[in-house]
């Protein structure tokens, strides 16, 4: 078996480069120093690093206070397809602007107390950025406040605020969906209410706020719990074709339910849109390729996104910054599919 070869250090860049040791760490830290670096000289180190094949280690970089260029991301649940895709933007957004990701993970399902060391494998980033509500580990949110480092939260729903935030107007999105619907002569409208950790009641309020504006209430039974899965929204579904006057219409909490609820349509005989309009929220990339495709509220995810990078970079780059609390609200756009078309008279 071949030697492996030896990981090149500082001091052999700075033998390569003719130059001192300290000058090689200031060149390739980044930070400004008082004495300037002569060009040529600069050129030299990063040529020599380059050459020598040099990684700096983000850890050791962090240990002594110096940006290590990873921002960690705290995920309230990888399994949901809204918050992989949210997570891939995320992505996107700091390596433009130089930045490594580091994940971490925080299901729903574990209960017991979860401390920030056993969620990302080191504290060592220049700031966190938080997606969901994750109220359900008071531990974890304890770090997060005296956490050193800058913390942008995203999609806390009724969270106490905590850090900046930002989080979508649910209620526009979920009452232009019912305008839509109701717009097209629908009068008896369901909705499904995916149970997500603390903040699932504000869709679940405009939906029943709404109906009472507009219809004169909730018909009973058209207000449906479920799972946040496929499987939940199938099975409410057929509860609610099962009651002796059935919806003509069903608007759903998230996109994942909906589509839940196209396959149980197909299964029971409801053809969706003509015996059956279905509306979704949140836009994930299925959306668009369900048969029919879905009308939904789009989340704006990339606006977010950008706006949280954008965000945390500024703080992390400058500590003088005030962190006040404070939140940004982005407006949903309704985007209207194949799913939804006049009810069919009987």
């Amino acid at each position: 078996m071949a030697a492996r070869r030896p990981v090149p250090t500082m001091q052999d860049i700075a033998a390569a480069a003719s130059v001192s040791q300290s000058t090689v760490s200031r060149v390739l830290s980044g930070v400004e120093t008082r004495v300037p670096i002569a060009e040529a000289t600069r050129e030299r180190v990063i040529q020599a690093s380059r050459r020598l094949g040099y990684r700096p280690n983000p850890l050791a970089r962090g240990l002594r206070g110096a940006s290590t260029n990873l921002i960690g991301v705290v995920v309230r649940d990888f399994s949901d397809p809204f918050f992989a895709e949210a997570i891939e933007a995320l992505v996107k957004e700091s390596m433009g602007h130089g930045y490594n990701v580091v994940l971490g993970h925080v299901h729903p399902a574990l209960s017991e107390a979860i401390p920030l060391t056993s969620v990302l494998e080191t504290r060592h980033t220049d700031a966190i950025v938080l997606l969901g509500d994750v109220r359900v580990h008071p531990q974890l949110l304890d770090d997060l406040r005296a956490s050193r480092v800058p913390v942008v939260a995203l999609w806390q729903g009724t969270s106490p605020l905590d850090f900046p935030s930002a989080d979508t107007d649910d209620r526009a999105g979920i009452q232009a969906g019912l305008a839509h619907l109701t717009g097209l002569g629908h009068k008896r409208i369901a909705f499904l209410s995916a149970e997500l950790p603390g903040d699932f009641w504000v869709r679940e309020s405009a939906y029943t706020d709404f109906m009472h504006d507009r219809l004169g209430g909730v018909p009973e039974g058209y207000l449906q719990r479920c799972p946040n899965t496929m499987a939940g929204g199938d099975a409410a579904l057929r509860r609610l074709m099962a009651l002796p006057t059935p919806p003509t219409a069903v608007a759903t909490s998230t996109d994942l339910i909906a589509v839940g609820v196209l396959h149980a349509a197909h299964s029971v005989g409801a053809t969706v849109p003509d015996r059956l309009s279905v509306v979704g929220f949140d836009d994930i990339q299925i959306s668009s390729h369900t048969v029919p495709a879905l009308t939904t509220s789009r989340m704006p995810t990339a606006k977010i996104v950008s706006h949280a990078i954008n965000l945390a970079v500024t703080l992390a780059r400058d500590p003088d910054n005030a962190r006040d609390p404070h939140l940004e609200i982005f407006k949903p756009e309704l985007v209207i599919r194949e799913s939804t078309a006049r009810p069919r008279r009987r």
